[in-house]
């Protein structure tokens, strides 16, 4: 079974630095390039009157002042992402994405 540790360093691995920060509060100071995630819903499939399966899905934000930057497409390639919106605050570029894992 899969956990939201080994999402983490999944995630670790494909932007190449520990900058991966889980439900991070205003308060921490993330360092960039980043990718921020948190936890929005559990999907689960029922079977013989109980849970027969379940996934956790995750919003995850690519955090990058490169407007070109590539970690986008890194995280794309991951089989259950789905590309959500981009936007730009604070002068920093913002990619969202969604994953079931």
């Amino acid at each position: 079974m899969r956990t939201r540790l080994d999402l983490h360093e999944l995630l670790c691995e494909v932007l190449g630095s520990r900058n991966v920060y889980y439900q991070s509060p205003p308060s921490v100071m993330m360092n960039y390039p980043a990718i921020r995630y948190r936890r929005v819903r559990i999907d689960n499939q029922h079977a013989n009157d109980g849970v027969y399966s379940s996934q956790n899905q995750y919003e995850l934000t690519v955090i990058d002042a490169d407007p070109d930057s590539t970690i986008p497409d890194r995280v794309n390639r991951i089989p259950s992402a789905r590309f959500i919106r981009p936007f730009v605050a604070d002068n920093l570029n913002h990619w969202v994405f969604e994953i079931y894992f």
